[in-house]
């Protein structure tokens, strides 16, 4: 098992275990197992979302994939040349990352999409390993509190040092952390945020990419 990535009967949370065993009775035809990052490890940028979805990237095995915040995250990806091909909500829709890698802050899904602190915890051993697999990386978005947090702790760095806000931008040891709120269907149906709000996020990031060569 690379250390990246739990294995797919991970015992480490014995909740979303017992949760993740529920769903396979119900769905046998779906992922229900921890969902591995997507994107190469050589990539300059990473994306740090909360966790899989359940009817989502739980369903599908990849990040954001199958859900109403994976259709804004790709169409953004797209647009700002992180991602090319055509995103259809399934693992084989032939889009590919470009200089990107997805992954969770938790990689299974938790009951109500709300993991416990100890969980967040636990899982973020194979965060930190997946940040330390990539050699290049330079930038880092959080989407949402949670997984900037984690983000953050996995860098080596204290939370309170590097608060979570919109639109924020700051430097963490070799990398620059951009956060943003999360891109899930309450939040964007609530207005708390918008596309262009989102898209501003990945454009900051762009310019920043751009600018190191």
């Amino acid at each position: 098992m690379s250390p990246c990535d739990p294995g797919r009967d991970c015992p480490l949370c014995p909740r979303l275990v017992a949760f993740r065993d529920r769903q396979r009775a119900a769905r046998p035809d779906w992922h229900n197992a921890p969902v591995p990052s997507f994107g190469t490890d050589n990539a300059r940028l990473l994306i740090v979302g909360l966790a899989p979805g359940l009817q989502g990237a739980n369903r599908t095995g990849r990040p954001f994939t199958g859900d109403w915040a994976g259709d804004l995250l790709y169409e953004t990806l797209i647009g700002f040349g992180f991602a090319t091909g055509t995103y259809d909500e399934r693992p084989d829709d032939g889009l590919t990352l470009v200089d990107t890698r997805i992954t969770n802050a938790v990689r299974c899904v938790p009951p109500e999409n709300k993991p416990t602190t100890e969980e967040i915890a636990t899982c973020r051993g194979f965060l930190a390993a997946t940040i330390a697999a990539m050699p290049r990386l330079t930038a880092v978005i959080t989407l949402g509190k949670i997984g900037h947090d984690s983000a953050v702790r996995a860098l080596g760095e204290r939370p309170s040092r590097v608060p979570f806000t919109h639109g924020g931008v700051t430097g963490v040891g070799r990398v620059t952390v951009f956060s943003s709120y999360h891109c899930s269907r309450y939040n964007t149906n609530t207005g708390v945020l918008t596309p262009e709000m989102f898209r501003a996020v990945f454009a900051s990031v762009r310019r920043h990419l751009d600018a190191a060569g």
